[in-house]
């Protein structure tokens, strides 16, 4: 039986949700949601918050919410889930890719200074593989550059960093619900922030102008970025069994730990002092990854590759200088990135995996470096 790289945890809990508001017959965006946003806004400690329909829409709209949009400059680290970037395309921006450190491929503030232009508005540090960025030098700098800071915490629900939540130190934070982010709706995303005044900016975007879903008249242009009270219910189900979902996948990390240890050259990500972790994959940092994979999924284990670097996707070619962009992004400047790309297996983690399945995988991996 194959072993996947992701499997969500949902069951009776969720199911009986769902049915609750089938039987109520509000299946809109209602009282659900509501519910579900205030115990959102409880956990990670915000005044404010509104949802999307997914991880990519809440930035977009965070980023519609702050300002950010045509000849506006926007630093992304170069590694991450290319919808950082591809937000910041569709508010009308230029993402400028900024190499990432060597221990745990967060942005690295210290790479970001000569990126600075007289066009950059904001930065976007992306909490990866969960656990946050160095906040204290990102705020540091966004300071000194009077820079809008939107947090990426799609993969850190529940990580904070030096007691405080991810998605709380800027302006703006922003979150997924993905089938496989720590807990899931199917799709969905949710927008944080302190301002009232963005709070109000965030309603009239995301529900077409207007406060007031019974009313025609639109005071301001905005879209349809509202949700279901289905996906709402399934949140909280899953909002309960947070707790549960953070203990397994820590302990399913130390398994991993546990079976690879003294496993010459295989490394996993070094925590980012002052973070808590709650694992979104186990990463190993490995010679010859790519091999390795290769021979994982001949055995019927399903591994993911590092995210590729963003200055390297084709997508972004006209950014560069050699395609007429105003980017220089040889390879020279992003070494960590790329090796981390080179180097960088992503193994599952989900919270029912048991615990032979992770036996079974380093076994595995122990065979292929044998």
């Amino acid at each position: 039986m194959q072993i996947p790289q992701v499997s969500p945890w949902i069951g009776e809990t969720e199911r009986a949700a769902v049915e609750r508001v089938l039987l109520s017959n509000w299946i809109t965006e209602g009282p659900s949601s509501a519910e579900f946003s205030a115990k959102l806004n409880t956990l990670i400690g915000t005044p404010y918050g509104v949802f999307a329909p997914n991880g990519t829409l809440a930035l977009y709209l965070g980023l519609l919410a702050a300002g950010i949009g045509s000849a506006a400059e926007v630093l992304v680290p170069d590694i991450t889930f290319i919808a950082s970037a591809n937000a910041v395309v569709m508010a009308g921006a230029t993402p400028v890719f900024v190499e990432v450190n060597a221990d745990n491929y967060q942005i690295d503030v210290a790479k970001c200074g000569h990126l600075i232009t007289e066009h950059t508005r904001a930065i976007m540090p992306v909490h990866l593989y969960g656990m946050m960025a160095n906040m204290t030098e990102v705020m540091a700098f966004a300071r000194e550059h009077s820079l809008i800071v939107i947090e990426d915490a799609a993969q850190a629900l529940g990580v904070r960093y030096h007691a405080q939540h991810a998605g709380t130190f800027g302006e703006i934070g922003c979150f997924s619900f993905f089938a496989d982010k720590t807990i899931t709706t199917g799709e969905g995303g949710y927008v944080v922030c302190r301002s009232q005044a963005c709070y109000e900016r965030l309603q009239l975007l995301r529900n077409q102008g207007r406060l007031d879903r019974g009313s025609f008249i639109h005071p301001a242009l905005g879209y349809n970025f509202r949700i279901t009270d289905l996906q709402a219910a399934i949140g909280l189900a899953q909002l309960a069994k947070l707790d549960v979902i953070t203990e397994r996948k820590r302990a399913i990390l130390a398994w991993y730990r546990r079976e690879l240890a003294g496993l010459p050259d295989v490394q996993f990500l070094r925590v980012e002092p002052g973070s808590e972790y709650v694992p979104f994959r186990a990463i190993l940092i490995c010679p010859d990854a790519h091999g390795l994979m290769a021979y994982l999924k001949q055995h019927d284990i399903q591994p993911r590759t590092f995210f590729y670097p963003l200055h390297k996707q084709p997508c972004f070619a006209q950014l560069a200088k050699a395609h007429g962009g105003a980017q220089d992004l040889d390879d020279a400047h992003f070494p960590n990135a790329i090796y981390g790309y080179e180097h960088g297996v992503a193994l599952p983690i989900f919270p029912t995996l048991a615990e032979a399945a992770v036996v079974q995988i380093c076994a595995t991996i122990r065979d292929f470096y044998a």
